[in-house]
């Protein structure tokens, strides 16, 4: 059953301004996550885009946007195939585990100026 939905869209132009502001994107980004992105040379600003757009996403699937949450419990990762998997730990596994929610389904996109994240969250119990 699905649990909710989230969809969010970021200016990738706006990332290229967090990375001069120091400290930034260590508040937002966990280290792993992070670290990956800036390895992608000059698809580093629609990586972190991209990421940034998953975890408001994340927040409106779930009901409640942000609040509550810190952003480094909400990690995006990239299978070999290239299919991105979310993972939550802290603030965002509690959240996640207070809705009853089983899974988290992603999709990523961007094009030029702006990255796209879509969040479906699901629980394996059938309809109310």
């Amino acid at each position: 059953m699905i649990k909710g939905i989230g969809l969010d869209v970021i200016r990738v132009s706006r990332m290229k301004k967090w990375r001069e502001a120091p400290g930034l994107l260590e508040r937002y980004f966990h280290p792993e996550e992070l670290s990956t992105a800036l390895s992608r040379g000059n698809g580093v600003d629609m990586s972190l885009a991209a990421r940034f757009a998953a975890k408001e996403a994340f927040g409106k699937a779930l009901g409640r946007g942000l609040e509550g949450l810190v952003l480094k419990d909400i990690m995006v990762k990239n299978h070999e195939n290239g299919q991105p998997e979310m993972f939550v730990t802290g603030t965002a596994l509690d959240a996640l585990k207070q809705s009853r929610v089983e899974k988290i389904h992603l999709s990523l996109t961007h094009e030029k100026e702006y990255a796209i994240a879509m969040v479906v969250l699901e629980s394996g119990r059938g309809s109310a």
